[in-house]
């Protein structure tokens, strides 16, 4: 039987996955965490730390909100910087994106809903 309330630890649970510890992903399937309503991953990223490689999701919209530090999301037509605790970026399924952590930095992201082979690299839009 599922139990009802589990406790735990985003940052070591989501480790060993770039930070993601809830969606489809986890196992085993009776695992509470185990979910194809959403994702949420707890990034925890070194100053210069970025991912270069354009990603977009087919189904999913994302949300991703700072905790601390300084963050940039990179779309096709715009830069955003998130740099004040709780400022956040929400953006639709087929939106190409990338990022980098412009000071050491803690994200939480949520995505939405959880889909195996959702997310996919995409050249530069640029």
């Amino acid at each position: 039987m599922q139990p009802k309330v589990i406790f735990g630890n985003a940052a070591s649970e989501g480790a060993n996955r770039w930070g993601w510890f809830m969606g489809y992903f986890i196992t085993p399937d009776d695992d509470l965490r185990s979910t194809t309503a959403l994702e949420i991953k707890w990034g925890v990223h070194k100053a210069g730390d970025c991912r270069t490689e354009w990603g977009v999701n087919d189904t999913a919209a994302t949300l991703s909100i700072l905790i601390n530090g300084q963050f940039c999301l990179q779309f096709e037509d715009r830069e955003m910087i998130l740099s004040r605790e709780g400022d956040y970026v929400l953006w639709c399924a087929g939106v190409p994106h990338c990022w980098v952590a412009q000071s050491d930095c803690t994200i939480l992201t949520v995505r939405w809903p959880s889909t195996p082979g959702d997310s996919v690299a995409v050249r530069s839009p640029q």
